[in-house]
Parts: C-alpha cells; sequence; structure tokens
C-alpha cells in the first residue's frame, strides 16, 4: 500500500535569506499596497483585479485539493465507520464555539455597547445602499442551503465551487472505494500521483500571494480610506479587541489543553495569516491550511474533513461579528432589545451563520439575512457599518482561520490520529525537510 503522506509543497523555508520567505513578501506587499492607496487612492482602486485574479487562482484549484485530500485520507482508513466518528466530532466542535463566539460578541456588545448615542434616525439611512445584501440574503434559506449541498450533477460540484457539494462527493467517492477494496487501488495510487502534481501546482500558485495581497489591499485602502475608520472606530476597535481575545483565550484555553502553544500556532501559520490578512478572504489559504494541518501530524482523513466543513460551519469571527454588529445597529438607531429579543437574535444568527462561506462580503449577506428575519432591528442600519466592512472582513477572515486550524488539531487529537512529535517539531520550527513519498520516488523513476 502506498504511503497516503505527500510531500509538501507551500510555504516551506528556502534558501536565500528572509526576502525568499513567503510571509515576508506578502508582508512587505501589503505594507506598499497600503501606502499606495493612501497616498495615491485611484491607482490602488484600478489595482482590485490583482487581488481578484489572486483569488481566482486559489478558488480554481480548491475543489481538486480537497477531493484527492479526502478521498485519499478515506481511502486509507483502516474502518469506514471512522468516517461517521470524525464528522460527529466536528461539529459538535463547531456548534459549541460557533455558539460560544455568538455569545462572546452579544455579551461584550452589551458592555462597551459602541452604539449607544449616535441617535440615528433609521429613516434618514440610505436603505438602497444595502438591497443588493438584503435581496441575497432573502433569497438563502435553511431549505434551501441543504439541498444546495447536493449538486445537480457529479462534474457540476466542480465547477460550481461549492466547498459542501464537493466535500460530499469526496466522501462518497471515498467509502465506494473503500468498499471496492483491493480491486480500486490502482484508482488510489493514480489519484496519490496527482494529488503530487496538483499541491506542486499550488506552489506555483503561492508564488503570486505577494502580488495578490497588494492589490487587494491597495484598492481597500483607496476606496475606502483609512479616514473612514474614524467615525465608526468605536466599533471596529471592539470587533478587533474582541476578536482577539476569544482567539487567545477562548481559543488559546483549548489549545493550551490539547497539548500545544496558540502562539506557536500563529508563528506557524504567520504566511497564511498575513495572506488572509491582504486579501481579506480566508479561502485564500485553504489549500496552505489543509497542507499544514498534515505535516503538523493530523492525519490526512481528519484534515480533509474537518478543515472544508469547518470553512462552512465554524466560522468564530463571523458569528463575532453578527451579535456584535446587530446590536450596534440596534443601538446607533435607538431600538432598545429586551433579553428575550436579544436571545432570539442569537438563535437567529446560530441558524443563518450555517453555510456562510469564508470568503468577502459573507459575514454581511449574513448579517442582513439576521436582520431579516428579526424585524425589531432595522436593516437599513447595516448602511452605517458598510463603509467599514471591508475592515471588519479581514478580522472576520483571520478569525474563522485560526479557529479552523484550532478545530483540526482537536479533532484529530479526539481521533487518536495526532502524531504529537510532528505537532511540537512543526510549531517549534523543527520540522525536518518534506521526505519524498513511495508515490513520488515511482513519479520520478519514471
Amino acid at each position: 500500500m502506498i504511503e497516503q503522506n505527500f510531500p509538501t509543497a507551500v510555504a516551506q523555508p528556502r534558501k536565500g535569506g528572509l526576502a525568499s520567505q513567503l510571509y515576508v513578501q506578502v508582508l512587505v506587499a501589503i505594507m506598499a499596497g497600503a501606502a499606495l492607496g493612501h497616498f495615491w487612492p485611484s491607482y490602488g482602486e484600478a489595482l482590485k483585479p490583482l487581488g481578484d485574479a489572486f483569488i481566482k487562482l486559489v478558488k480554481m484549484i480548491i475543489a481538486p485539493v480537497i477531493f484527492l485530500t479526502i478521498v485519499t485520507g478515506i481511502a486509507g482508513m483502516k474502518e469506514l465507520g471512522s468516517v461517521g466518528r470524525v464528522a460527529g466530532k466536528a461539529f459538535a466542535y463547531f456548534l459549541t464555539f460557533s455558539t460560544l463566539a455568538l455569545v462572546v460578541g452579544l455579551i461584550v456588545a452589551n458592555l462597551v455597547r459602541p452604539g449607544a448615542g449616535m441617535n440615528i434616525n433609521p429613516a434618514t439611512l440610505d436603505g438602497a445602499a444595502v438591497a443588493d445584501y438584503a435581496a441575497k440574503a432573502h433569497d438563502s434559506t435553511l431549505t434551501g442551503f441543504l439541498l444546495d449541498i447536493i449538486p445537480t450533477t457529479l462534474v457540476g460540484a466542480f465547477t460550481g465551487g461549492n466547498i459542501l457539494q464537493i466535500l460530499l462527493i469526496a466522501i462518497l467517492f471515498g467509502i465506494s472505494i473503500s468498499l471496492v477494496g483491493e480491486p480500486a487501488q490502482p484508482v488510489v495510487r493514480f489519484l496519490e500521483r496527482v494529488s503530487l502534481i496538483v499541491f506542486k501546482l499550488v506552489s506555483i500558485l503561492m508564488r503570486a500571494a505577494p502580488i495578490g495581497a497588494f492589490g487587494a489591499i491597495a484598492f481597500t485602502i483607496g476606496k475606502y480610506g483609512v479616514g473612514s475608520l474614524v467615525n465608526l472606530g468605536a466599533l471596529v476597535a471592539t470587533f478587533y479587541l474582541t476578536s482577539i481575545l476569544f482567539v487567545t483565550v477562548v481559543l488559546g484555553t483549548v489549545a493550551r489543553l490539547t497539548g500545544f502553544s496558540i502562539f506557536k500556532l500563529l508563528r506557524y501559520l504567520k504566511a497564511e495569516l498575513l495572506l488572509v490578512l491582504g486579501t481579506s478572504s480566508s479561502e485564500a489559504a485553504l489549500p496552505n491550511l489543509i497542507e499544514k494541518m498534515e505535516r503538523a501530524g493530523c492525519e490526512k482523513s481528519v484534515v480533509g474533513l474537518v478543515v472544508p466543513t469547518g470553512y462552512s460551519f465554524n466560522l468564530d469571527g463571523t458569528n463575532i461579528y453578527m451579535t456584535l454588529a446587530a446590536l450596534f445597529i440596534a443601538q446607533a438607531t435607538g431600538v432598545e432589545l429586551t433579553l428575550g429579543q436579544e436571545i432570539l437574535l442569537l438563535g437567529v444568527a446560530m441558524l443563518s451563520s450555517k453555510g456562510a462561506a469564508g470568503v468577502t462580503g459573507a459575514g454581511f449577506i449574513t448579517l442582513a439575512a439576521t436582520l431579516s428575519i428579526v424585524p425589531t432591528v432595522p436593516v437599513a442600519g447595516m448602511a452605517l457599518i458598510l463603509g467599514v466592512d471591508r475592515f471588519m472582513s479581514e478580522c472576520r477572515s483571520l478569525t474563522n482561520f485560526i479557529g479552523n486550524a484550532v478545530a483540526t488539531i482537536v479533532v484529530a487529537r479526539w481521533e487518536g490520529k495526532l502524531d504529537r512529535q510532528k505537532l511540537d517539531d512543526a510549531l517549534s520550527g523543527r520540522l525536518p525537510a518534506p521526505v519524498a513519498t513511495e508515490a513520488a520516488r515511482e513519479l520520478a523513476a519514471a
């Protein structure tokens, strides 16, 4: 049986000093893009296609990465029952911490009250500015979301770009291979060889990450301007501080109980975090996260199930944002919510947040869906935060990304599928150079 792990292809130390490191290149690109957008806004706005093009390149490769990782991972499982067990534990984790994130946002909004004293009349707000978001939210129902998980055709799952559809097809395909047994092993070996090629392609695409981050951050600063943060500084600062506390305290405690340091994990993922910051999309770093979690000792089958599912169901940053932003709008427009109404808001947010992908604007659409069901808070009030939502989207994406990394390690440990030595080596920077697998050696020999 061919070994299931394939060599890493991205974000590894290379000779040539700091300048050759991906995280350094992305960091320099972010600073340069921010400076360009601030001093020459029109040029910054014109660079939007650079960021959009990079995100499209990454999204192009996400489907095969998820499919190959899950199929080869499940095919290597000794018992199929572990698939359902991993999924069950993952969803239990997602539900617990997504709900906790909503509660944290609710508590902070009541304590800090960032919108208090603004006294804004909802009738004076430009409802047309958020009409498109509200329309998209209206079209999103729980039943529609569940039905949308099933693709129209087998190939349609790959062309549509829906992560959950790809996840469903990959799980069914992997289970089918396991049930067929030995006759299906040539297919497994073929998919493992394709995995080598696909992850090398990811490595090539990541070389364009600094360009994508440069264009995306230049557009954000150029279009919205840092000055737009001043008027709503209390809300933005509250959201960022709450997210930082959630990561360091809540997720940090979970990490410590699991046996690793949250700060070492952040250092290990620094290149991906900077990429998410620059592009304002956690999907931009999804392929890297899958590979880095495997190299950190999490078994491929666990990584393949937890990471893609978490991108739709484990959105800690989005959940903090939803309750915090909803109460900010209520406070700013003079709407006093009772405890019962706040609990209703939390319950609705818990449902509407499921299925929101980790892409730019999804949190805003989900917020519109929540407010449309809870009419006490005016949907038009979203116009208040439209100007700074792009800056908040970056924090949402970062928190979501970190939450999914922690969830993967935790579920892997629960399953007994975590190599503690590899995890310690990875987080301490002692990870050895990747060793070619049997599949890689056979491919090279051919």
